[in-house]
């Protein structure tokens, strides 16, 4: 077995399953739906995908070279997750729904997902360091980050239709009026201080 591979496995699915927006807004949408939640966590996937990429590419090292650019990304990601809270927090001053509908209902899962990762610019940064320390000396550099690359896709997409799974399998409690609106209140809050600390971030910088 590769040890690098594995500890870079153990390393990736830690980062994944790291709480934040990305899951906030999966299990948001799984509250609709374990279809939703798996749909969003598709997109998430795929915002990984790009962050990977780009890191692989070199490209990520821009950001790094240019503050400018870098800040521009967090106030577009922060005011995207802060626009989800918000919207979330709001849909709770409505009458109360039907079991299984939630704020998320008329949104676009896949687009929530990968907006949400794709707006945030810290996913580069991580992928740009980490990648390299795990390509062995004298080995093809662009095989073995792909290889890399492929691996964080994957658990990202197995770890995010386990969360969905699990808001199904809780479906039956947490599609309660008052548990569901409790819960809608909490990812509101998760995500809009997410969102807050994402745009003040580098205006205080």
């Amino acid at each position: 077995m590769d040890a690098q591979l594995i500890a870079f496995t153990g390393i990736a699915a830690a980062l994944v399953a790291m709480p934040g927006a990305d899951f906030a807004v999966v299990v948001r949408n799984a509250l609709v739906s374990r279809r939703a939640g798996a749909v969003c966590g598709l997109g998430i996937a795929g915002g990984l995908l790009v962050h990977t990429a780009l890191a692989v590419a070199g490209v990520a090292a821009v950001l790094v070279a240019v503050p400018a650019l870098f800040h521009a990304l967090q106030l577009l990601g922060g005011a995207y997750v802060l626009q989800l809270g918000v919207r979330t927090l709001g849909a709770l001053r409505r009458p109360a729904r039907t079991s299984g509908e939630t704020a998320a209902g008329a949104a676009h899962p896949l687009r929530q997902g990968f907006v949400t990762n794709v707006l945030n610019p810290k996913a580069s940064l991580t992928f740009l360091s980490l990648l390299p320390q795990f390509v062995p000396a004298g080995s093809r550099a662009l095989p073995r980050t792909l290889l890399l690359a492929l691996i964080v896709c994957v658990l990202a997409l197995l770890w995010f239709q386990l969360v969905a799974l699990l808001v199904e399998r809780l479906g039956s409690r947490l599609r309660r009026p008052r548990a569901a609106r409790g819960l809608e209140a909490g990812t509101g809050v998760a995500l809009t201080v997410l969102g807050a600390a994402l745009l003040l971030e580098p205006l205080l910088a």
